[in-house]
Formats: structure tokens, sequence, C-alpha cells
């Protein structure tokens, strides 16, 4: 099984964002920042998931993925794979194609106190633009 720690971070509610991937697997420890450009935090919540998706979609075809984020809206909105937001649901539909490449797919939401490096990861990824 593959851990996966995800955050979206905004500079700004939208502002310049980033997205962090913390990855533990076979022993080995993986880390991703990635610029985002102009967007609200929520919606560098679920970019942070679906860069987690696709990397792990490149690296780890096959695995079994526990994902971890410290986003309620974005755990809630995969656990129910429905959002109202009009904004967020390509986003979901996003998710749910990526996360269709692994035999188990599972999210669960953690503090943030226990997200410490893909808030940092994400954070990097901002300042990266």
């Amino acid at each position: 099984m593959i851990e996966v720690y995800t955050d979206g971070a905004s500079s700004g509610n939208p502002g310049m964002s980033g997205a962090g991937v913390y990855i533990k697997a076979g022993g080995k420890i993986y880390e991703y920042s990635f610029p985002l450009g102009m967007y609200s935090n929520h919606e560098a919540e679920f970019a942070a998931v679906i860069k987690a998706l696709e990397i792990c979609k490149e690296h780890f075809p096959g695995e079994i993925l526990s994902l971890h984020s410290d986003s309620r809206l974005v755990v809630d909105a995969i656990e129910k794979d429905f959002t109202k937001n009009q904004s967020f649901r390509p986003l979901l539909e996003e998710i749910n194609k990526e996360a269709s490449h692994f035999p188990y797919f599972f999210i669960k939401w953690i503090p943030e106190k226990q997200n410490g490096h893909a808030d940092h990861l994400a954070r990097k990824g901002i300042r990266m633009q």
C-alpha cells in the first residue's frame, strides 16, 4: 500500500497557489511541489489530490492508495462523489477518472498538524512562481 499526503495552499483566496505531495512507498519517501497559478484554497486542495494521483499512476501503477488530506471539503466530496459547488465538479470528475486506475483508493481526513510535510511542499510550490 502506498501512503500519500496532499495539501494545497494559496497566498490569498484566490491567489498564487501551490500543491504538495508527500509519498511513502516501499520504505522510501518521495516529495513533490507544484506551482498552480491563481486558485482558491479549496481548488488548490483538489488540484493537489489530482497531482498525487497522476504521480502514483506513473510511478506506482496498480498499487493500493491510501491518501490523506487535511481538507474536509475535498475528503467529503470524494467520499460522497458529490459537490454542490459548480467550480469543483470538474476537479472531482478528474479525481474520479485518475482514481479509477487503481484497484483500491482510500481517502482519509487528517488534522492539519499531521500534514506538515505536504503543507511545506505546497508552500514551496507557491514560492516557485
